[in-house]
């Protein structure tokens, strides 16, 4: 399901007589997923700092950072080092996240999760959090994440023409069944309470994944 800019959030509704849970309140865990320059981390920072319940945030590119000698630089291309660092990190990030949940903390993580890559895909997400993981997907315009990334330092930085790549490769999410929010005309607190709405129907009518 794509979401035109600007569009409100469009899910499928609750069963009738049944109001969608109050997602601002649920303890829940949300895989935000994008392409570099989608927004994913200032948005899964902004809505975990304003929820009225314990919540965190947890980014796979910062536990990735941990490894400070021998780091997998994403603009190497990926190898079995970096592989294999990316699946270290994944399983951190899904321990932390398990360990938060039992605790009655949510948590929303972010990563470029691609469709058609089985290693760095949902299934491993899945089974490292569990099956309750919310996947929702950020797919703004190629001009908006291209603009975005120039303003990225570090090793976030990437050539444009491997964002162009990138977000290609993202597309495949359309069909999907999960909910894909275009926000190209979005600033970060309407993108918060958009989240709201999208987990809560995703609470009330899970994606199929």
């Amino acid at each position: 399901m794509q979401l035109p800019p600007g569009a409100p959030v469009a899910l499928p509704s609750p069963p009738a007589g049944a109001s969608a849970p109050d997602a601002a309140h649920a303890a829940v865990a949300v895989l935000l997923i994008g392409p570099a320059g989608a927004g994913k981390t200032s948005v899964a920072r902004h809505w975990a700092d304003t929820r009225r319940v314990p919540t965190a945030h947890i980014s796979l590119d910062d536990v990735r950072e941990w490894v400070r000698s021998g780091f997998a630089d994403p603009r190497s291309g990926w190898n079995d080092h970096s592989e294999a660092q990316y699946r270290l990190a994944r399983r951190t990030c899904g321990f932390a996240a398990r360990n938060f949940l039992a605790n009655g903390i949510s948590c929303i993580l972010d990563d470029a999760v691609f469709p058609d890559r089985p290693v760095i895909g949902l299934g491993g997400w899945k089974r490292h959090v569990g099956p309750g993981l919310l996947p929702i997907v950020l797919l703004p315009g190629l001009e908006i994440v291209l603009e975005r990334n120039a303003r990225r330092t570090g090793n976030r930085r990437l050539s444009d023409e491997e964002v162009a790549r990138i977000h290609g490769r993202m597309a495949g999410w359309y069909g999907s069944g999960l909910p894909i929010i275009d926000n190209s005309a979005h600033d970060v607190p309407t993108m918060a309470r958009l989240l709201d709405d999208v987990v809560a129907r995703s609470i009330a009518s899970p994606p199929s994944w």
